[in-house]
């Protein structure tokens, strides 16, 4: 042990502090998001005439077709989940102290055991591993087709329910993409292949593949999370989180993630589909 160690300790406890708490800021942040209204409702056109209530008929029409549920609006949905997403920090409240002190907590337990669980823990084995990572990949196919065979039934069998199922969840997905891609590169996390898997944080050479968060987790989650909130059968929701659990854990055991990176991506993925879906609901309800 060089005399240096000493020094490096306080730095890296402080560091894994930072992360936990940048971990939390985001998670909470989709959490919000998960909770943001939609404004209020568009009033008359205040070009309209007294004696021309036509014009309201028609802004009200106008308003509910772009709420709609369609694939041609789904593109400037996304755009706005994205937007509330990254600016719902900006709403924190003192009562979301419940969502964010034990996201921290967990958060924080997690990146300090990430090193043990995945030297000590995890095999080792180089068939194990690729066998999982095989697993995880089969799965996560699954779970993007998903979209694309609820809204296929939808359409084909003129079932508004599973067309609408297929649009939001391919919309969750998509959102996810931007949730995770950004994490991404804020956080520049090493794989556990790399450092002898002490998954240090801010390294430019991670990349934009860099291990924090999991897609997997997240596209898998926000996909699950979508289904199960517009189908909230039992059935239903052992299906998909079940499949989006296996494939969480398939990344872990094929050493291409910490259990935090999976951690952080399941619950910002399960966040964000539910934020679609009730998001939606809402700007209908209150047309």
């Amino acid at each position: 042990m060089t005399p240096s160690v000493p020094f490096l300790r306080p730095q890296r406890a402080a560091r894994r502090r930072l992360v936990a708490m940048l971990s939390a800021a985001v998670l909470l942040a989709s959490c919000l998001a998960a909770r943001a209204q939609s404004g209020p409702n568009p009033g008359p056109n205040p070009a309209a005439l007294p004696d021309a209530p036509q014009s309201q008929s028609q802004s009200q029409a106008q308003a509910q077709s772009q709420d709609a549920i369609t694939i041609r609006n789904t593109p400037r949905n996304i755009l706005h989940d994205q937007l509330a997403i990254w600016t719902s920090p900006a709403r924190l409240r003192v009562h979301d102290l419940k969502w964010l002190a034990p996201l921290a907590v967990a958060t924080g337990i997690s990146i300090a055991t990430d090193h043990r669980a995945m030297t000590d823990v995890v095999s080792h084995d180089p068939s194990f591993n690729q066998a999982n990572v095989n697993a995880s990949n089969a799965m996560i196919g699954g779970f993007i087709a998903a979209p694309v065979a609820l809204y296929g039934f939808g359409h084909f069998r003129a079932d508004d329910h599973a067309r609408e199922a297929g649009i939001l969840s391919g919309e969750a997905l998509i959102d996810g993409v931007g949730v995770e891609e950004g994490m991404k590169l804020i956080f520049w996390r090493e794989r556990p292949a790399l450092d002898s898997a002490h998954g240090k944080f801010f390294q430019s050479g991670a990349g934009i593949d860099s291990s924090f968060p999991s897609s997997h987790s997240v596209l898998a989650w926000a996909t699950a999370s979508a289904i199960a909130t517009e189908y909230p059968s039992l059935w239903t929701q052992t299906l998909v989180y079940s499949g989006a659990t296996a494939i969480s854990l398939t990344r872990v055991m094929g050493q291409e993630h910490f259990p935090t990176d999976v951690l952080v991506g399941a619950a910002a993925g399960w966040l964000v589909g539910r934020y679609v879906v009730h998001h939606h609901r809402h700007a209908l309800a209150t047309r």
